[in-house]
């Protein structure tokens, strides 16, 4: 039994029930096990909520200012509300899928992947598979390339404080991502999710405190001011913003936002730390997703609409790093460290999947391999050779692709677009009409499609207003300059 307590949300074995009690010997040793035979998982309505709320509410809160500032007064708050209301309503369906079979009793989805593989099966999983950790290695990189910009940033407001804000203030963000890829070495050897739950607490706190901050100033800005910035249609064309560059960040913004929601991609790994039934884990996990979206959406639409209030067309696309604000230049460093110890948290969050992953594999295809499976335990660290050179290895890719991209509203927007669709509607919609049979042709089966097919026209368009940016970014980019 020895593995299975080892590696709790990771661990690749699933005991049957049976086996568990006899292995076990005696009902004390079997009080401790999951139906599963794995360690008995211990998560709550209240950690599963503050994990969602580390997943969700990350750097993408700081660009929502911009988002708003392409879509105007109108459409950007009901883009924003829209994407909210599709999220929570795939992520309960999602939910459902935790169990395949009866909700309480049925047999356990371990991983996303593991849901779409039982209810779908076939190419789907590979896609599923191919766009999942393909987003997740994208998320490392965004956090990586915003951590970054903030370390930089309190560099700077020092700068900005003691020689005037004439003074340009330059550095480079790389020795930054470095630094941040040093600390993600020693945090990715925590060996997974029910041993990082202090983590998501201190980083769901971490990210009310920069979002506050930011409320704060932009409130400040616009009393200041004496009134709202900004009109009903957003910024308008004219002073250096072609209609072309119009439509392409207005298309953009609608990534932003929709990255600024993701957390479907690793919902089924914390649902998979919430304690047994009754209640089920699906209903658990329903509440705290309307907890979590409703909290971040409430906070989303304050941030945004007021960092617009504060700065109308010129909103930057990050909030406290655009230096939209100079003063009080310590309420900015409180927020950026804030920022960097959230970033620190949500990275580990979005990368266990990945870590897990290959460990089981590596698991499977060499069980007696001492270099995989032999480990040495101090506090929460699970040390293995394999482990420490797998992640490391891992985390120094992800940095130096970080420090090739350093454009953080262009990789922000294209991730938002090109894993929204996918991960947050379609896997969820196919997955939730095979579980619960839902007729085809049917009237709730015809509303399941066409959410479908409207949110992919919406995940096309956003990609291709980042991938535009993109581009024009690379004109005049030169590799490690950052």
């Amino acid at each position: 039994m020895a593995p299975a307590a080892h590696n709790g949300v990771s661990n690749m074995h699933s005991v049957a029930p049976m086996e568990v009690s006899v292995e076990a010997g005696n009902a004390g040793a079997a009080a401790w096990l999951d139906d599963d035979g794995r360690p008995r998982r211990t998560g709550t309505f209240w950690t599963a909520s503050a994990h969602i709320i580390t997943a969700v509410i990350g750097s993408g809160v700081l660009s929502l200012a911009w988002a708003i500032a392409q879509l105007g007064w109108v459409a950007g708050p009901t883009a924003m509300l829209l994407f909210a209301f599709v999220t929570y309503y795939t992520a309960t369906l999602l939910a459902e899928c935790y169990r395949t079979g009866d909700p309480e009793t049925g047999k356990r989805n371990y991983t996303y992947m593991d849901a779409v593989r039982s209810n779908l099966g076939g190419a789907k999983v590979v896609f599923c598979g191919i766009i999942q950790y393909a987003n997740l290695v994208g998320v490392a990189i965004g956090y990586t390339i915003a951590s970054s910009i903030s370390m930089k940033a309190i560099r700077r407001a020092g700068c900005f404080h003691s020689h005037g804000h004439e003074d340009p203030c330059k550095s480079s963000s790389t020795p930054y991502m470095i630094l941040f890829g040093v600390v993600e070495i020693l945090f990715s050897q925590i060996p997974d999710f029910d041993q990082i739950w202090w983590l998501s607490i201190v980083a769901a706190v971490m990210s009310f405190t920069y979002s506050s901050i930011g409320l704060s100033l932009g409130i400040a800005q616009t009393v200041s001011h004496g009134g709202f910035k900004g009109s009903l249609t957003g910024v308008s064309i004219g002073a250096g913003v072609t209609s072309t560059q119009k439509i392409w960040h207005t298309l953009q913004a609608f990534g932003d936002i929709a990255f600024a929601y993701s957390f479907s991609n690793i919902l089924i790994e914390i649902q998979d730390t919430i304690k047994a039934p009754p209640p089920s884990e699906s209903k658990v996990m329903q509440k705290a997703t309307r907890l979590s979206v409703a909290t971040t959406t409430i906070f989303y639409m304050l941030c945004g609409c007021m960092g617009y209030a504060a700065f109308g067309d010129a909103a930057p696309d990050n909030l406290l790093t655009g230096f939209g604000f100079y003063e009080p230049f310590w309420l900015l460093d409180i927020a950026n460290i804030a920022i960097v110890v959230h970033l620190v948290g949500a990275y580990q969050v979005f990368c266990q999947p990945i870590f897990a992953f290959v460990e089981r594999r590596a698991a499977a295809a060499w069980p007696d391999s001492a270099f995989i499976s032999r480990e040495l335990r101090v506090g929460p660290f699970a040390l293995s050779v394999f482990r420490l050179t797998w992640r490391s290895a891992f985390v120094c890719v992800t940095t130096v692709v970080a420090m090739l991209l350093p454009f953080f509203g262009d990789v922000v927007g294209l991730l938002g677009a090109v894993s929204f669709w996918p991960l947050t509607v379609y896997f969820p919609v196919e997955m939730y009409i095979k579980q619960r049979r839902v007729p085809r042709g049917s009237t709730k089966w015809l509303c399941l499609q066409t959410l479908s097919v409207t949110c992919l026209l919406v995940s096309i368009a956003a990609a291709a207003g980042s991938i535009a940016d993109v581009v024009d970014a690379l004109k005049v980019y030169r590799p490690f300059s950052g």
